[in-house]
């Protein structure tokens, strides 16, 4: 059915396009229906965060960058994916797996963790001084997922909700423990303190090797299917902006300076589109 009013067709149109950006939807794959019965209840800070897609894209872009700083998922990566030909088929997968955990039926939930853990023990190998790796390391997976969570976390925070409450910040980790849970990573942090005190415990494991810059040059320059040049240019320029300063020179990548004032004006008008378009 056509919607009546124009408005209305214009939140169709964009719906539309968004869903086409997190789903295969080629290939018929549905967006995830929200569930009664999720691991976690509408309404607390992890369904906040997670549903606003315009922070999530900037703090997915920033976790990337951050995990590819160390070796051993560094190299699962360039040993077991084909993340250089199919980038988006990638974030996509993430950005799936992300939903289904925080919005599906907490079976679907449980499955999509127990696939992910039968994968992981198939990504195994060697570094390039000999050390072996297997995506099955709780260290490792810890890595990933405090990477992942903080960069989330400080995204929302940056461009939804800068007046967060310290106890929603903490239950959102505290949450999102229960997910890295069902994935075995160790050590989790449970607070903002925590995830903090774990970023800087991790910094001497990460190295700048020219593999990982390969790949950020990649994430950033690389845009999905349909989505405009300017915002692919407007989401690493924030996702850039809000990596720590150590990152950045590890990476070689330039502090944005005056551009992120037009990166950060696009945002704050994407999102608002966005959360129009969700009605969030």
């Amino acid at each position: 059915m056509t919607p009546s009013r124009p408005s209305e067709f214009v939140r169709q149109q964009v719906i539309g396009r968004v869903r086409a950006v997190f789903n295969d939807v080629e290939n018929g794959q549905q967006p995830v229906p929200p569930s009664d019965d999720a691991l976690f209840a509408k309404d607390t800070p992890i369904r906040m965060v997670h549903a606003d897609a315009v922070s999530m894209m900037i703090g997915g872009i920033r976790s990337l960058l951050l995990q590819m700083l160390h070796p051993h998922p560094l190299q699962g990566v360039l040993d077991h994916s084909n993340f250089r030909e199919d980038m988006h088929g990638r974030l996509r997968r993430t950005a799936r797996f992300i939903a289904i955990t925080t919005f599906g039926h907490r079976d679907e939930a449980a499955k999509i963790c127990d696939r992910v853990n039968h994968i992981h023990t198939q990504v195994n190998g060697t570094l390039p001084d000999g050390t072996p790796y297997s995506a099955t390391d709780p260290r490792t997976l810890a890595w990933v997922h405090v990477a992942e969570a903080v960069s989330f976390l400080e995204a929302y925070i940056h461009y939804v909700k800068p007046a967060m409450p310290l106890a929603d910040q903490d239950e959102y980790f505290r949450q999102f423990a229960q997910v890295a849970q069902m994935l075995g990573a160790d050590p989790i942090p449970k607070t903002k303190r925590e995830a903090d005190a774990l970023m800087r415990e991790f910094q001497p494991e990460l190295r700048a090797t020219k593999e990982a810059k390969e790949i950020a040059r990649l994430v950033l320059t690389q845009r999905p299917k349909g989505a405009p040049i300017a915002v692919q240019k407007m989401l690493g320029t924030a996702a850039v902006d809000l990596l720590p300063r150590y990152a950045r020179t590890m990476l070689e990548l330039e502090d944005p300076g005056l551009a992120i004032i037009p990166a950060k004006a696009a945002a704050g008008v994407v999102g608002k589109t966005l959360r129009w378009a969700f009605k969030q």
